[in-house]
């Protein structure tokens, strides 16, 4: 690619356009994440008129687990992005399943986060977003939203990353969103709920059975279904660990 061309290159403008260029763009790797607990690399990736940075979790370097599927990690990952889409909340940034330089794996747009915030106290904050991020990790079974895997953006919007331990059918919910635990939800999010249930049923079910086994799926519905039920914000089973470890 020329210098020219590149610096004709824009970033994606709408969560399309990076869908789009996440499938179909050329990754060109630049270094891995050495703390993540499964292979994470990053680079940049392009085609003809666009250009970002993203992350690669190819499925041949996911750690086996004892409580979930060996080589299923990058599909729960590709699922809470479709579960995100659905809710129209954009908590996952846009992520798609697909071949890279070492085989297939998740890649997913790279989110730059705000260095101005203080993590450690954002997400002990009433934010109105974390709300919404705590109703969805209820939907999704999340068992690992640590700190750290919330990034907040200079622009105000705030993405959760690392969603490859969600979906399991057993109860799993492990947070530090635990602030509303048996508070009302807000009638904007049950108004979500009731929407994503109908979407369960339908396209979005049928497109979460590409990554999870019915089971999965049908245990998602029926978190909805109890959500919905209750009203209520989830609170700690006992069954489980509440926080993740370690929480940052």
């Amino acid at each position: 690619m020329s210098e020219r061309s590149a610096e004709e290159l824009r970033a994606p403008a709408t969560d399309a356009e990076a869908r789009t260029l996440l499938l179909e763009g050329e990754i060109d790797l630049e270094g891995r994440m050495l703390d993540a607990s499964n292979v994470t690399l990053v680079g940049a990736i392009r085609t003809g008129t666009l250009a970002a940075e993203c992350v690669y979790k190819p499925v041949a370097g996911e750690r086996p687990l004892w409580d979930f599927p060996d080589g299923t990690l990058a599909g729960r990952e590709v699922s809470a992005a479709l579960v995100s889409e659905a809710t129209g909340w954009s908590v996952v940034p846009p992520t798609v399943l697909r071949e890279g330089p070492f085989g297939p794996g998740m890649v997913q747009l790279w989110i730059d986060g705000d260095p101005r915030v203080d993590l450690a106290r954002f997400v002990r904050s009433d934010h109105p977003a974390l709300r919404r991020m705590a109703v969805f990790d209820a939907v999704v079974n999340n068992a690992d939203r640590k700190g750290g895997h919330i990034i907040p953006t200079p622009e105000g919007h705030v993405y959760g990353v690392d969603h490859g331990i969600c979906f399991s059918s057993d109860p799993k919910l492990r947070t530090l969103l635990w602030r509303w635990a048996g508070k009302p939800l807000p009638l904007e999010a049950l108004a979500v709920l009731e929407r994503l249930a109908d979407d369960l049923r339908g396209d979005l079910g049928e497109r979460l059975h590409e990554h999870l086994t019915r089971r999965e799926v049908r245990c998602t519905q029926q978190r909805v279904a109890e959500l919905l039920r209750t009203q209520l914000h989830p609170e700690p089973s006992g069954d489980w660990p509440a926080l993740p470890w370690p929480p940052f």
